[in-house]
């Protein structure tokens, strides 16, 4: 059971940390857009800021309670990043924050999956 809850508790950290990543790119792209259209940047930053707080909440709070459906929600995020590694979308073009919230948050679910989904226990009669 200890190893649960470390595999839990290393799964919601780098979970939060994808969610802060991502407000915190979020956060840059609304105060200073670097684009022409510096209204659908400001629009971009403040809905990145908006999924990084949603991500963050279903991980601080229904992912630690081992709600199997929040678990699965936040698979959104490792196939958000890989969306964005194979178009070569943006934020930046070195693309390697992008691998880093991809393993982040495919640690932050493979590592805790029994948590969510234990072993049935096989009753002997």
């Amino acid at each position: 059971m200890g190893e649960q809850r470390w595999a839990l508790r290393i799964g919601w950290i780098g979970l939060v940390g994808v969610s802060l990543g991502i407000m915190g790119f979020g956060a840059v792209i609304a105060i200073a857009p670097m684009g022409a259209d510096e209204l659908l940047y400001r629009a971009d930053g403040l809905a990145s800021i908006g999924l990084g707080l949603l991500g963050g909440l279903l991980a601080l709070i229904p992912y630690r309670r081992r709600e199997r459906w929040a678990w699965i929600a936040l698979w959104f995020y490792p196939v958000f990043w890989t969306i964005h590694l194979v178009s070569g979308l943006p934020p930046g073009k070195d693309h390697i924050h992008q691998v880093v919230f991809i393993a982040l948050s495919l640690l932050g679910l493979l590592l805790p999956v029994r948590a969510f989904f234990p072993r049935r226990q096989t009753v002997v009669r």
